[in-house]
């Protein structure tokens, strides 16, 4: 990888910009939202049309929360926390295709957020692949 292409995409000290942690914050909560009105469309086989509104604010607000952790450095699509939004996204799309899979791939999904954003720093932090970056 060239040097300059390592230098943006893994800074030394990964970017902020002014007001980032309220942003993070009300992004997740507005995810959590979206994710709470999906929920009946994937556990009780709801019609679509009552529920994809929840579904555009999940994929929306999950979208910009990975273009901000990705933007603060590359590093996070190899961790754990990049890697964990990788197989919910997964999940997600297997339930969307397997409607008789909606319902473990959504708890699944839960699961996965759980214990990802409650683990300890070390864990949410650690590569899972190790590619050198400096």
């Amino acid at each position: 990888m060239p040097n300059r292409l390592k230098q943006v995409l893994f800074p030394i000290e990964p970017r902020v910009f002014c007001g980032q942690r309220w942003v993070n914050i009300g992004l997740r909560c507005t995810h959590l939202v979206g994710v709470a009105g999906i929920g009946g469309g994937f556990l009780y086989g709801l019609d679509a049309d009552s529920w994809s509104v929840y579904w555009q604010i999940t994929v929306l607000s999950g979208v910009v929360l990975s273009l901000i952790y990705i933007w603060s450095s590359g590093a996070w699509l190899l961790e754990m926390k990049g890697l964990a939004v990788f197989l919910k996204l997964v999940l997600l799309t297997v339930g969307s295709m397997i409607p008789e899979l909606r319902p473990a791939a959504f708890i699944l999904v839960i699961v996965l957020s759980g214990l990802i954003a409650h683990a300890p720093a070390r864990v949410r932090a650690r590569r899972w692949l190790d590619i050198p970056t400096r």
